[in-house]
């Protein structure tokens, strides 16, 4: 196979250096390819023995204009020699493919960071759509970086001309391989995975396999024999912990997590959903596992598709539903009845930037009261949520589990960030996963629907059909024992207490919550959900500098670990970062008296570490 390459050079000599960590950004217009170049960036270094975590940046509209600043897709890997937890603050290194994609993105990156930049796409009219009144790879303004001006797409299509039958706009969407060759040699990556993946992909057209495999070895070679690069770095092996792993973002965790709950339950998961960013990837990969005995139902809108679900759970099946925050607006209703009828309904929230359509492709912390307290009426539920995207894995399996052990509709609150964000996960054994007892009513002469288990206040799950077990089904408050329609008051109160109660009793299953650190101090950082990374990062960087400082990290947010009170008290200030407006922070002050420091960022943006640390310092 031939390339061909701008002004080679003969040779000279390359150096070598090795780095413990390394951050990229790859940034263009929506259609550049970006989300793939950084995907198979990341696969590659995950292949390696790299720990890796990610974090994919969409534009909100279907489909900006080319070159506008809205228009503009990145993806932010973070590959590394030892156990990372965020994508990294600033990138290192940002590869912008048109003048939008460096305006939005270089504000982040580090000073002295390196830019890997397309010329050819730094045309008048994109300058004019970036809003540049100058060409900032001219006027000077970039002087506080190592600039690396490419004409990628001049480069790659003069290494297509005559190899393949494309035409040319065919052509210049595999721009994206040829920048990919280039930092697979800038960083000691191999091209032979990506090699297999872009024949196994586009196998069915040869040309466009032949034209992406010609792409990113081209960029490669390019890297490798050009003057423009004399460094050559790598990043080994992370030291991590000994099993076998593969790559996975929170969505595919999730839909991981409830097939295996579903296995360990013994009991057939029905997911009934809507389309809705970003939790469509669930059903798309739930739908994969029929062979698991999962059904899927794409549901016409939100209130049929959790009205569907309730209906699964009803008949003995694990019921599941999922969405964003404003299909659960919608959904509450029946989540309301999923509460009056005892049932163990599995709500996914997968929280957006809000309110309404809001911000749909960024993420946000804000969906928090709505899961504790966003119904009409007395309405509790129990509350969780996974801290990492490989953690949603095990997260949902523990809402299976309260869900089937209390009778009750539990909430499972991720967000963006975490959904579309990858990382390491270590595959379990299946047989050290614990199985989840699901115990039906049987006996007709015992049986009475809203009889209590001692222990959990639990009512009799009662199979529809089973003889003898017959009762009533409905929305309208319970009498207690019987199940019958009751409209007496002390019954209301008394049903409304029993509901109450039983929520609460969730807590003696509920895992202390732990602290990372010394157990009393100056400052204990709280958090829950997507923070878990920042937070115990900056507040590790911070311990090694001797500073009294501890963090804790909730996974069960209704109700709250047993032993929390006791811990907030060992602390003289609690800083609870979120991206909200204080909405833990309020619930904490609520219930313990404590006068804690609400940390908000509603950007769309996860912290980044650097934050945090800032914060904390203010009060140490």
């Amino acid at each position: 196979m031939s390339t061909v390459i701008e002004n080679p050079v003969e040779h000279f000599e390359k150096h070598f250096e090795e780095l413990e960590a390394v951050t990229i950004r790859f940034a263009g217009d929506s259609g550049d390819g970006m989300q793939l170049t950084g995907t198979q960036f990341t696969n590659t270094s995950a292949v390696l023995g790299n720990d890796i975590s990610t974090l994919p940046d969409f534009p909100a509209e279907i489909r900006a204009p080319a070159g506008s600043l809205p228009g503009v897709s990145g993806f932010q890997l973070n590959f590394s020699s030892h156990d990372i937890k965020t994508p990294g603050d600033q990138p290192n290194v940002l590869v912008a493919m048109n003048p939008a994609a460096l305006k939005v993105n270089v504000p982040d990156l580090e000073d002295g960071g390196t830019i890997i930049v397309n010329t050819d796409g730094f045309t008048p009219e994109n300058l004019k759509y970036a809003a540049y009144s100058s060409n900032p790879l001219e006027d000077g303004s970039l002087a506080g970086y190592r600039v690396h001006k490419l004409p990628i797409s001049t480069l790659n299509m003069n290494a297509l001309k005559g190899a393949v039958q494309l035409t040319r706009k065919e052509m210049d969407r595999s721009k994206n391989f040829f920048a990919l060759g280039v930092l697979y040699w800038l960083y000691d990556r191999p091209i032979e995975p990506t090699i297999k993946w872009i024949n196994a992909k586009f196998g069915k057209n040869p040309e466009l396999a032949k034209a992406n495999e010609i792409a990113v070895r081209t960029g490669y070679n390019f890297a490798d024999t050009t003057e423009v690069f004399t460094t050559h770095y790598t990043v080994k092996k992370a030291n991590i912990a000994p099993g076998k792993y593969r790559k996975i973002t929170g969505n595919e965790a999730t839909a991981l997590g409830f097939v295996a709950a579903s296995q360990l339950a013994g009991r057939a998961l029905f997911y009934g959903s809507y389309p809705i960013t970003p939790a469509s990837d669930i059903l798309h990969e739930l739908a994969r596992h029929k062979s698991f005995g999962v059904k899927t139902f794409q549901a016409e809108d939100e209130i049929a598709a959790v009205c569907a679900a309730i209906g699964a759970s009803f008949t003995g099946h694990i019921g599941l539903t999922g969405t964003s925050g404003p299909g659960v607006a919608l959904k509450q209703e029946a989540i309301g009845l999923a509460v009056m009828t005892e049932l163990p309904l599995v709500i996914i929230n997968v929280q957006r930037g809000g309110p309404s359509t809001g911000l749909p492709t960024k993420t946000e912390q804000a969906d928090l009261f709505q899961a504790v307290w966003g119904r009409n009426g007395e309405c509790p539920a129990i509350v969780v949520a996974p801290a990492t995207p490989a953690d949603c894995f095990q997260m949902a399996i523990e809402a299976v589990r309260l869900a089937f052990k209390y009778m009750s509709p539990v909430f499972y609150l991720s967000d963006g960030y975490l959904a579309n964000g990858a990382e390491p996960w270590a595959i379990p054994e299946v047989n050290a996963l614990p199985k989840i007892p699901v115990t039906f009513a049987t006996d007709p002469a015992s049986f009475m629907p809203y009889a209590r288990d001692q222990q959990t206040l639990a009512r009799p799950y009662a199979i529809p059909g089973t003889p003898g077990l017959e009762h009533r089904i409905g929305g309208i408050e319970k009498q207690n024992i019987t199940g019958n329609v009751n409209y007496d008051p002390e019954n209301h109160h008394l049903m409304v207490r029993l509901r109450q109660e039983k929520i609460d009793r969730v807590v003696q299953d509920v895992p202390p919550v732990e602290v990372c650190g010394e157990k009393t101090g100056k400052v204990l950082v709280l958090g829950w959900g997507s923070t878990y990374g920042s937070i115990s990062t900056a507040v590790e960087r911070l311990q090694s500098e001797g500073k009294s400082v501890s963090s804790a990290h909730l996974r069960h947010l209704n109700p709250f670990p047993a032993n929390l009170g006791e811990v907030l008290a060992g602390f003289e200030t609690v800083i609870i970062p979120e991206m909200n407006l204080g909405q833990l922070c309020t619930m904490i002050r609520a219930k313990y008296l404590v006068d804690a420091v609400a940390f908000s960022k509603v950007k769309g943006r996860p912290f980044q570490i650097r934050e945090i640390v800032r914060k904390v310092e203010e009060y140490l």
